[in-house]
């Protein structure tokens, strides 16, 4: 089963976190440093003189590393599940989906720190036949050595949540059963939710009538993120989609910001991202609402934190 802690150990990590929290400056060395709650990483060398995957897969790399490099979650036999953004029938450069390129860093850097096996995928809006292979992301996992799988929709089974408004859904038993979930969005506009980030990609580990969820997007986002109790998630800002989310198509609505952010505070992780987008923390009603309910802390400098150069 998922390695999961209990509500009063999350809430004991956060406030300890809090009591403990520094921040290093950009280009700070992380030879023999402790790891952090949570590190942004943005590229300052010329974007020029590298490929997209090389710029990714440092961000990522060094992201990770401020951690304290992926041993920190995966144990030697451990079967992981990355769950990125494929929902859409887009490329890469429309900013639709995860960066292809992130999503096998993550699976390469899982596998050299012991993982028996890395599973990517994700419950899409549009035939997964075709988002997968369109986004890139099927091709990049297969060549750094994880697994895609194709989500069968009769294979979700009812589960208890036991949260505020979302008493019990259908959810995936494949994820869930994993020892570790890495939930990898991509930072996009939404229509309906202002924002797509990292509680609301947890939409893709369910089925049933998700529309349902409109109702009270961020009461049942809240919930669904306590009932995953998320170790570790990635935020991708190598490019970002700023506007017609979440389907995107076009670019002149994407932005490139060459920057991702990691860590294990998930209410964190979304105040950054809607920032990012041009936004103030409070403005998300899930990021609001998820502090209130002790599942992270909005003002994510007050934790340990560290923002890195990378090059």
């Amino acid at each position: 089963m998922m390695k999961k802690t209990s509500r009063r150990t999350f809430l004991g990590i956060t406030a300890s976190a809090a009591t403990a929290a520094f921040i290093h400056p950009v280009g700070f060395s992380q030879e023999n440093a402790s790891p952090v709650d949570m590190c942004v990483a943005r590229w300052q060398g010329e974007t020029s003189a590298y490929d997209d995957a090389v710029v990714a897969s440092k961000l990522t790399e060094q992201a990770i590393q401020a951690l304290g490099g992926m041993q920190r979650f995966v144990s030697k036999g451990d079967t992981v599940w990355i769950k990125p953004n494929i929902a859409w029938n887009r490329t890469p450069e429309q900013a639709a989906n995860t960066n292809p390129d992130v999503v096998a860093t993550l699976v390469r850097l899982c596998l050299e720190a012991g993982a028996k096996i890395v599973k990517v995928g994700d419950n899409t809006c549009a035939d997964a036949k075709q988002t997968y292979p369109m986004s890139g992301i099927e091709a990049a996992v297969r060549k750094a050595g994880g697994k895609m799988v194709y989500v069968d929709n009769n294979r979700f089974r009812k589960m208890s949540i036991n949260g505020e408004v979302l008493k019990e859904w259908e959810v995936y038993p494949e994820i869930i059963e994993s020892d570790l979930v890495i939930n990898v969005p991509v930072v996009k506009h939404h229509s309906l939710s202002t924002a797509t980030l990292c509680m609301k990609n947890y939409m893709g580990v369910i089925g049933g009538s998700r529309g349902q969820w409109h109702q009270d997007f961020a009461g049942y986002l809240c919930d669904m993120t306590a009932f995953m109790k998320p170790r570790l998630c990635v935020l991708d800002a190598v490019r970002i989609l700023t506007a017609n989310g979440p389907t995107g198509g076009n670019v002149a609505d994407v932005k490139r910001m060459n920057t991702i952010a990691a860590g294990t505070d998930i209410v964190a992780l979304d105040a950054f991202g809607a920032e990012l987008l041009g936004h103030k923390a409070e403005d998300l009603p899930s990021v609001r609402r998820g502090e209130a309910r002790g599942l992270g802390r909005a003002d994510y400098r007050k934790l340990a934190f560290r923002e890195v150069s990378v090059s």
